[in-house]
């Protein structure tokens, strides 16, 4: 089994920004957690702040992966291209937040992309992925 998890813009700052909402931990350890625990499971990762980048991602193994955890950032309520992107390919997408987006600012509330997924699991802190990855499996 692959699984491609994909982080837009400010993962790469997990563990340093704003730890109350976002944790102590970097997404690099949280992956090699990950990694250790499934080492069956090919999981192969992406980050990027460029929206651009990410659907370049997504066409790039969705028609290949056998699931796409997507955690999109900020352009989760704005990008109607991601959504589109997500759309175009085969491979299922699990939209994953580290936060539960609906207990803070409104404009969190709105997914763009969230009608082209599979599912939606947010609230979770980094365990959200493993629940994603779970839910492929």
């Amino acid at each position: 089994m692959r699984i491609q998890i994909i982080n837009g813009p400010n993962i790469n700052l997990l563990g340093k920004r704003e730890p109350s909402v976002y944790g102590a931990v970097s997404f690099d350890d949280y992956l090699n957690e990950l990694r250790t625990k499934y080492n069956d499971i090919q999981i192969d990762y992406f980050q990027s702040n460029i929206e651009g980048e990410l659907i370049n991602c997504i066409q790039q193994v969705g028609f290949e992966a056998d699931g796409i955890i997507l955690n999109a950032g900020a352009y989760t309520h704005t990008s109607i291209a991601l959504q589109d992107a997500i759309r175009a390919v085969t491979t299922p997408v699990i939209e994953v937040h580290i936060s539960n987006v609906h207990a803070r600012e409104s404009f969190r509330h709105k997914s763009m992309i969230a009608c082209a997924c599979k599912g939606v699991i947010c609230g979770f802190g980094l365990d959200s992925y493993r629940l994603a990855l779970a839910a492929f499996i």
